[in-house]
């Protein structure tokens, strides 16, 4: 009985769809597509009916509006250049194309392909059938840069400092894959556990067994030094240091003579780097810090949607630095995007500064002009000007205080408001500093006497005189001319 039922249900069906017609619509799917390429979207149907007419709209507004981009209506146009027709077995295949050239990012969204046919049982009817699409524009990163966190700070001369790169991604569209390289070679990366992890980014996790067992003495322990040395070239700067502190300068020893006793063995170099500028000397400073050659590296990345709807990603990395290692290593940025053909990267090379290059204006100071001394690169090696992390300038008067009464004075220059002629043979101290290194500049300031103000000068005191001389010939005919009368 059920069998009876059931092929009368399809006898029904089929004479219901021979009175009214079939329509079927499907719209080929498409791959992401790069900003700026031409677009063609496809939509086929298949019918025994009569067409009546095809609409493409563009869903707007979160889908709450359409609008329309495309109409074909077959009672007013018989032009088929949209469309193409091939009979199969009495049926109808037609596709409708939409061409899209130079898509932007307000074209991303989805399309609907509306398709209507004539109701076979009466002309006034119409049977609608709609297929839909999403169109993806993706957007290649525009700019990629890397910067060095908390920048400029200062050496730390005796105690192990974290050091993080961000390398930062604008103008992305999804967002983009970040990873670090040193000396060409891929970080293995532990991710950082304030961190989230965020679609779209990948942080390229290599020998998680090994990381983990090394995570457990952590980036963030307070003892990451295994042993460390001063650099004898500071030594008895440091030593004075501490003594002028009311704290004992000791160094490895207990008791006055062994202090002595490393004093005397280890003297500073008496033959400093010279710059070819007469009267100023360059020194370096470096600690010597043994660490593992095998920092352990944190990961963490951040991503924020713009005005524009492209994505601003920061990926940072973070470990402990050691500049005896660090100093000359070269980190790369590896940006990986969809739109791009090939990766993009941007790379920068840790270094220390070098000595400053110091330039004074006007080249010979007199009494009462205003000398700027500026910092106009570095002296020594051959990337002297390439110098990262930016580095943290300090200017200082030895044996006294600034011109203004200030003990220092931060930045590239120094600016020395009539010069007065006491300030002639001072030394200043110019010291470049970042977490890698840190290293002095001396310059001597020369003033020479001013001609215009000596002339003025000795014109107040001819003046002078000639007023005195005129007063004494007033007073003496007063005198005279008063004994007269009393006579």
């Amino acid at each position: 009985m059920s069998g009876v039922i059931a092929f009368c249900l399809l006898v029904c069906a089929d004479i219901l769809n021979l009175a009214v017609g079939y329509l079927t619509v499907a719209i080929e799917p498409l791959p992401p597509v790069v900003i700026g390429d031409t677009v063609t979207l496809k939509c086929t149907f298949r019918t025994d009916g009569n067409l009546r007419e095809i609409v493409w709209f563009r869903v707007v507004d979160g889908g709450s509006a359409k609008q329309k981009i495309f109409t074909y209506d077959a009672m007013y146009n018989t032009n088929y250049s949209h469309m193409e027709d091939n009979r199969r077995r009495g049926d109808l295949v037609y596709q409708s194309t939409v061409r899209l050239p130079e898509v932007q990012m307000e074209d991303d969204g989805l399309y609907e392909c509306h398709v209507g046919i004539y109701d076979r049982t009466s002309r006034d009817k119409v049977v609608l059938s709609a297929g839909s699409i999403t169109l993806t524009v993706i957007v290649p990163p525009k700019s990629i840069s890397v910067e060095a966190a908390d920048s400029p700070a200062p050496f730390s001369r005796y105690e192990a400092q974290n050091f993080t790169l961000v390398c930062i991604v604008t103008g992305g569209k999804p967002a983009p894959m970040v990873y670090f390289k040193r000396d060409g070679e891929l970080i293995e990366v532990v991710p950082s556990a304030p961190s989230p992890s965020l679609p779209g980014m990948e942080s390229k996790v290599q020998g998680q067994g090994k990381s983990q067992g090394r995570a457990q003495a952590g980036l963030w322990s307070s003892q990451p030094l295994i042993s460390r040395d001063l650099d004898d070239t500071k030594l008895q700067k440091s030593l004075s240091l501490l003594e002028q502190k009311g704290k004992p300068a000791q160094l490895g020893q207990d008791g006055p003579d062994a202090e002595q006793d490393g004093e005397q063995s280890l003297e500073p170099d008496p033959d400093p780097i010279t710059e070819v500028i007469p009267e100023t000397v360059v020194s370096r400073e470096f600690p010597r810090w043994v660490q593992s050659t095998d920092p352990l590296y944190y990961f963490q990345h951040r991503r924020q949607v713009a005005s524009d709807g492209t994505m601003e990603v920061r990926a940072m990395l973070t470990w402990s630095l050691n500049p005896q290692l660090d100093n000359e290593a070269l980190f790369s940025c590896v940006v990986k995007h969809p739109a791009l053909s090939m990766p993009m990267q941007a790379e920068v090379t840790l270094a220390a500064p070098r000595g400053p290059k110091l330039t004074m204006s006007p080249s010979k100071a007199r009494v009462g002009d205003t000398v700027r001394i500026t910092v106009q690169g570095f002296q020594l090696g051959s990337s002297a000007n390439e110098v990262f992390p930016e580095p943290l300038f300090t200017w200082t008067k030895v044996g006294g205080h600034l011109l203004d009464g200030r003990e220092e004075h931060d930045g590239r220059e120094l600016v020395l408001e009539r010069v007065p002629a006491e300030l002639n043979g001072s030394m200043f101290r110019c010291t470049a500093q970042n977490p890698l290194g840190s290293t002095d500049t001396h310059t001597r300031l020369i003033v020479f006497e001013n001609p215009r103000l000596k002339k003025g000068r000795e014109h107040f005191i001819a003046t002078d005189e000639a007023c005195c001389h005129q007063l004494l010939g007033l007073t003496s005919m007063l005198l005279l001319l008063t004994f007269t009368e009393l006579t």
